[in-house]
């Protein structure tokens, strides 16, 4: 797998099946670096096949105190971007989590870390797991560790630069049920996920106990060409996971947005395919079920 030292979210990052395709890919991923980080400079990894994509929240204090604050699985992707985040994850026992979240501390101690950040892993059908990242900064999906873990982390961010020490020991971190996030982005899924920018027509969000709506959006805002397609992203929480499937089924249900289109509907979509309300899914879900998911959306339309 070729990937762009200096980026993420999918961005200069092309599979390599035949050593007769390489030079071509790295060309076309060092093109891409080039275009979005300024940078074409690239490395190499093992490719593992299918994955999830499991992340480590972590805050890191000027005193030496590293904490992990559980996973997050953001295994739901399109173009190798997350769409869909949930923790706990589903694939991860008790033994593996803790062992994944000493290797987050590890890492973030081994580079002299303050701040908050996630450590990124992909974790093989096998149950081997393999650093892929650090992300030095707070995440999009920083808000469903919020809602399990009853830590605010821009707070503890603000702290740590403060110079104070964590406000939180490892043992005192505690999971409470479960949490799931939907990214809205101004995307078309039918058309490969082309961005959508235009302006906000219409705008209803949803809400209640345990649902959260991060948005700068407002009925004639413009969402211009120039920037991220992420429009919103609706966050909930319930006691379990098929609770919080259920919650935010509601909540997609609820939220309106005119004016462009976006994946709304189609992450309500995958909240009702079966494999992922029984929690067995990896990074080529969409790949998997992308055909038979717009065809519920037409059988739907009809």
């Amino acid at each position: 797998l070729l990937k762009a030292s200096s980026g993420g979210g999918g961005r200069g990052m092309r599979r390599v099946d035949a050593p007769e395709d390489l030079h071509a890919l790295y060309a076309a991923a060092q093109a891409e670096a080039v275009a979005c980080f300024g940078d074409g400079e690239l490395y190499v990894e093992k490719l593992i096949l299918r994955p999830r994509h499991i992340e480590f929240q972590i805050l890191a204090d000027s005193q030496g105190n590293v904490v992990h604050l559980g996973e997050r699985d953001c295994s739901i992707q399109r173009k190798n971007q997350k769409l869909i985040e949930e923790s706990p994850s589903k694939a991860l026992d008790p033994e593996l989590r803790e062992a994944m979240g000493r290797a987050a501390v590890a890492a973030a101690k081994a580079a002299g870390y303050q701040s908050a950040g996630t450590v990124e892993f992909v974790l093989s059908a096998e149950g081997e797991f393999y650093f892929i990242e650090m992300n030095t900064r707070i995440q999009v999906e920083h808000p469903v560790t919020e809602f399990v873990t009853g830590l605010d982390l821009i707070r503890e961010q603000i702290r740590i630069a403060a110079g104070l020490p964590l406000s939180v020991r490892q043992e005192d971190v505690r999971q409470d049920g479960c949490a799931m996030e939907c990214r809205i982005n101004a995307e078309d899924p039918r058309a490969g996920f082309r961005p959508g920018p235009g302006t906000t027509e219409f705008l209803h969000l949803p809400g209640g106990p345990g649902v959260r709506v991060d948005t700068a959006l407002y009925n004639g805002c413009v969402l211009p060409p120039y920037y991220d397609s992420l429009a919103a992203k609706v966050i909930v929480h319930a006691p379990t996971r098929l609770e919080v499937i259920r919650k935010m089924r509601r909540a997609l249900e609820e939220l309106i947005i005119e004016g462009y289109p976006t994946t709304a509907d189609l992450c309500h979509l995958i909240l009702h395919q079966p494999d992922f309300v029984k929690g067995k899914y990896d990074t080529g879900f969409l790949e998997q079920h992308m055909d038979e998911l717009l065809r519920w959306d037409c059988e739907g339309e009809a």
